[in-house]
């Protein structure tokens, strides 16, 4: 009789895992947080990179923005003569170009070196960005949201428009949209475009019991209990992106605009993180798209489905 070669360890304990069934463990819960994989890898290691990027041009973003208009130097002593007569020229009013300007906005602990990229990518398709800093100081999202206001005023007043586009990440969102919603402001604001902004709350906030306007970002904070208050007539179009990998956003689902009286489009970016969102390449050209949708009433190409920036 011819006995069959002997089977490997290996190959014992899977034809014993075949033959025998265990009785059913109850299952733990999964922890939160999405799982570890290659996709979560890749997006922290690009977090790390931009944030060292972000930490070597912090000092320049520290100044604010100089205005379109530098003051007037000082001229030679004014004469004792009676004037010259004016020529007889008509200086032209201010002509607003077609498309509004954009306020950049940044997020918490930040300045406006954040929006280089897409700063660079709104000017060559011809759109004129301007920042705003905010101190970090800034002890309330009511206040910072008062001082976007005079500056969209002073803004429209310079350019000739009536109204303004704003991009805003994270903290920087919230602010715009408290102004929107609670300030009047969406008679100047024609689109919001939000990246990575607690909509609904977060409860992974950095430093929640320290800073006040880090507690109002989280979850039934006054701040954001009045942004769940009815806006009706909000003439603001919403664009909130907000991605799987965002792990300031806790659930990631707080970055997306859920309110029934604001025209809000959610999208989703997969494969990066948090602070990658205002850099990324493929981000900033969605965010031109969206900003050069037509309102309504116009042919509706808004920007809506999923954004990939893998």
């Amino acid at each position: 009789m011819t006995f069959p070669p002997p089977l490997s360890p290996l190959t014992q304990l899977t034809h014993l895992a075949r033959l025998t069934r265990l009785p059913s463990l109850p299952r733990l819960p999964r922890p939160p947080g999405p799982r570890l994989s290659s996709a979560l890898l890749g997006a922290t290691a690009l977090e790390l990179f931009v944030l060292a990027g972000r930490l070597a041009v912090y000092p320049f973003g520290l100044a604010p923005e100089r205005g379109a208009t530098a003051p007037a130097e000082a001229g030679p002593p004014a004469s004792t003569d009676p004037p010259a007569p004016a020529p007889a020229t008509t200086v032209p009013p201010v002509v607003p170009s077609a498309a509004p300007p954009v306020v950049l906005l940044h997020g918490f602990i930040d300045n406006r070196s954040a929006f280089v990229v897409l700063r660079r990518t709104l000017t060559r398709h011809g759109r004129r960005p301007e920042s705003l800093n905010y101190s970090p100081l800034t002890r309330d999202v009511r206040t910072a949201a008062g001082l976007l206001g005079r500056h969209v005023e002073e803004i429209c007043a310079r350019t000739g428009h009536s109204r303004v586009d704003i991009v805003g990440h994270s903290l920087g969102g919230l602010i715009a949209r408290y102004y929107v919603q609670r300030l009047g402001g969406d008679r100047r604001v024609r689109t919001l475009v939000t990246l990575g902004t607690p909509h609904g709350g977060t409860a992974v906030a950095p430093g929640a019991g320290v800073h006040p306007i880090v507690r109002q970002m989280r979850g039934g904070s006054s701040v954001i209990e009045e942004l769940r208050d009815p806006a009706p007539g909000c003439r603001t179009r919403f664009v909130s992106f907000w991605s799987e990998l965002d792990q300031v956003m806790v659930p990631v689902g707080t970055a997306c605009v859920d309110h029934p009286d604001l025209d809000a489009v959610n999208v989703r970016v997969t494969g990066i993180g948090h602070l990658a969102l205002p850099v990324h390449p493929t981000v900033a050209a969605a965010v031109r798209e969206a900003l050069e949708a037509p309102e309504a009433g116009e042919d509706d190409a808004t920007a809506t489905g999923t954004t990939s920036a893998a």
